[in-house]
């Protein structure tokens, strides 16, 4: 059975302190769900992921996720973060091919593949983002792009390294816009997605593999989006800066 999940990518915000009286508060507003009811995965800056593995790592129903990694093991490459690294911290998750990387360091599905390699490598669990922008939905290319998406990037993975993924489906065209896709456009792209992981690999892994929602989700539409049959959670930017909302999110999930 798929994961319910519900993970935050706080992306370049919240200085450490700041970052470690959210965890506290996210904690004590949580502590009365069931523990495995959701997972709650928490995506701070490279230099918090020490301090919230540690606070975190007797807490039952949370994870930690680094915001992205570098495509070698190791070597001169001045200022970037291995896999190995992010491992060491205490992290078991890590964010590859977010929009916002491909758009402003120009990843491409051939250096983003590298990145799942070397992430399931050391055991970091990849949650691994596709989408489409505006105009390749206007233009009804969606289906087309997020298909090479995954057939570039994931499916020259063995079945075994395939099930351990996390897909985070986010339309470009809604992150950081206050535009959401509605729960129809949601639904058919997880369908679709879902879809094309079955030819791939087959049900048993399609139905286990847990797509989240990625696109300017917030307390406001959570409920809606999570009601989707192929909606196994959301991964949330902004809401999850700000306690209340991004409980709330979690919530949306018990209403």
């Amino acid at each position: 059975m798929r994961k319910k999940i519900v993970a935050g990518n706080w992306k370049m915000n919240k200085s450490l302190s700041q970052g470690l009286q959210l965890i506290d508060e996210i904690i004590a507003a949580t502590s009365d769900l069931p523990s495995n009811s959701v997972l709650k995965i928490i995506a701070p800056p490279y230099t918090h992921l020490a301090s919230v593995s540690e606070k975190l790592k007797s807490v039952t129903g949370f994870a930690v996720a680094a915001q992205n990694c570098h495509h070698m093991p190791n070597g001169a490459f001045t200022g970037e973060v291995s896999a190995e690294m992010i491992k060491s911290t205490g992290a078991n998750y890590v964010i590859i091919g977010h929009s916002e990387r491909r758009q402003y360091f120009g990843e491409n599905d051939t250096l983003l593949a590298q990145k799942v390699n070397v992430a399931l490598a050391n055991n970091l669990i990849p949650i691994f983002c596709i989408g489409e922008n505006g105009d390749e939905r206007k233009t009804n290319q969606h289906l087309e792009v997020v298909k090479k998406q995954l057939k570039e990037a994931l499916f020259h993975l063995t079945p075994i390294d395939f099930s351990k993924l996390v897909i985070a489906y986010e339309p470009v065209w809604a992150i950081g816009t206050g535009v959401t896709a509605t729960s129809h456009q949601a639904q058919g792209m997880h369908n679709y997605i879902r879809s094309e992981i079955n030819k791939k690999y087959g049900k048993d892994i399609s139905e286990n593999t847990s797509i989240l929602y990625g696109g300017s989700c917030n307390p406001q539409n959570a409920q809606e989006l999570f009601a989707c049959l192929d909606v196994d959670g959301g991964l949330i930017g902004g809401a999850s800066l700000k306690t209340t909302d991004f409980v709330s999110i979690i919530n949306s999930f018990a209403n």
